[in-house]
């Protein structure tokens, strides 16, 4: 199956991909946003760990929010 060029995405399925951009983009910001802030007490793990997999598509930031955090110390 060839690669689809954007020009060969449909208007809905150009929409989708945008918005799953957006999305993703606003989960990671938040989470390093978060990350950034919370004293490394307060996280699972270490911080540059975190850091870097919260790159990693939408699984990244939904891991941190899920397991990186601590709310009590």
């Amino acid at each position: 199956m060839a690669k689809k060029q954007w020009s060969d995405l449909s208007g809905g399925q150009r929409v989708a991909t945008v918005l799953g951009a957006v999305v993703q983009f606003a989960l990671a910001a938040a989470a390093w946003s978060d990350l950034a802030e919370r004293p490394a007490k307060l996280v699972n793990g270490k911080k540059g760990v975190w850091a870097v997999l919260i790159a990693v598509n939408f699984i990244g930031p939904i891991s941190y929010f899920l397991l990186g955090r601590r709310t009590h110390r």
